[in-house]
């Protein structure tokens, strides 16, 4: 009896020890790496340390990672089971940046992706001293980038360089391949990696959005759904599901998805008041005002907004033809501008800021006195052909 009770004792303690070895064994296999193995001895005993002073148990079993362009961050977010909320442990800086807001659509854009990903491959020996790769392009991308040439090898590393990655500094990444290795070797075979444009939280950030998206409309359908994807997170401090429909656009998790929403009410320019009163502008003059630079040089001016205005014309219009109402004061400087006819809310928004932001004229002349006088000028916003 004491023989079978030995034996035993033995066998409990093999199938133990063999669930501890692979539970550990992707560990391991990372510390055969002669620099994940001085990583793991110089900052194990730190993390845990910094884990304890949190209230967070070490090592966590799952990890969550949201990364912000516009704001340049990376938030590190951990729990130790599935029903428990995910705490946030560490916010790192984004040390270097490439692109602009916007998703990467093909290869050499040098844009950091936007969207739903994981990480699917440890980088021991990287270039940029330990890096994380992520599962780009997922099935979203590859709907709608380039169907031939769409880009990759998108990566989490240290190095503080990039031509489309979230680098961070080789103290971050160190700490970040340690606690996202525990995790792996737990068993989160996948470890999500939200990208997100903006923090949709900072007034600033989400101010600098709403100005991008006025030129770039195309990309709001996307922004939306990755706020969706946002909020729900900030609600219930838990991941969404994240699923992909037929046109390559995400759906998230108990929310309406969003497709393109269309403004319900007709959106108005609020009324300007003139600066200079009616009596000071001069009706008739000697010399009009002059841009710098002479007329060819105003019409490249008007050439160059209409292009960059084209993007938003209402959907299915082709052409816009407007009417600028605005005033050079005798120093020569634009202090008014209202589009009076034609146009719509965020072209006409954008019109009259450019118009208010040109360079300072050559005033009008009358009776060789420099004079405030009033303008309008008469513009065309053409689609580019084929678009």
């Amino acid at each position: 009896m004491n023989k079978l009770k030995s034996i035993f004792a033995i066998f409990i303690v093999f199938i133990f020890s063999s669930a501890v070895s692979g539970q550990n064994s992707f560990v391991d296999y990372q510390k055969s790496f002669a620099k994940v193995a001085d990583v793991f001895r110089r900052k194990e005993d730190t993390l845990r340390k910094q884990f304890e002073a949190k209230g967070l148990k070490w090592p966590a079993k799952y990890i969550y990672i949201r990364s912000f362009k516009y704001d340049s961050q990376l938030e590190v977010w951990v729990k130790n089971s599935t029903s428990e909320p995910f705490k946030l442990f560490k916010t790192f800086k984004i040390c270097a940046m490439a692109g602009s807001l916007g998703p990467k659509r093909m290869s050499g854009d040098y844009q950091v992706p936007e969207g739903f990903y994981y990480i699917n491959e440890f980088k021991p020996n990287s270039t940029y001293h330990l890096s994380l790769g992520l599962n780009y392009p997922n099935s979203s991308d590859r709907m709608l980038s380039d169907s031939l040439y769409p880009g990759g090898d998108i990566y989490i590393h240290g190095s503080c360089v990039t031509e489309g990655c979230i680098p961070i500094t080789n103290d971050q990444i160190e700490d970040l391949y340690v606690i996202t290795s525990y995790a792996r070797a737990m068993g989160q075979d996948y470890i999500p990696v939200h990208i997100f444009p903006i923090q949709f939280n900072n007034p600033r950030s989400v101010s600098y959005l709403e100005r991008f998206l006025k030129i770039y409309r195309n990309y709001k359908t996307l922004t939306d759904n990755l706020e969706a994807a946002y909020d729900y997170f900030e609600k219930y401090k838990q991941v969404p599901v994240v699923m992909v429909n037929a046109k390559g656009n995400y759906l998230v998790e108990n929310v309406e998805p969003v497709e393109k929403k269309a403004d319900k009410v007709k959106r108005t320019l609020p009324e300007k008041k003139i600066p200079i009163p009616e009596s000071e502008l001069a009706k008739v003059v000697n010399n009009q005002p002059l841009y710098p630079g002479g007329s060819k040089a105003f019409q490249n001016f008007l050439d160059e907004t209409g292009r960059e205005l084209a993007p938003l014309l209402d959907e299915g219009q082709r052409a816009a033809y407007l009417v600028v109402d605005y005033i050079i004061d005798k120093e020569g400087k634009p202090v008014y501008a209202r589009v009076v006819k034609g146009g719509n809310y965020d072209i006409n928004e954008v019109i009259e800021k450019k118009f208010e932001s040109m360079p300072n004229w050559k005033p009008a002349i009358r009776q060789e006195q420099p004079v405030a006088f009033r303008l309008k000028q008469t513009m065309v916003i053409e689609a580019a052909p084929g678009s």
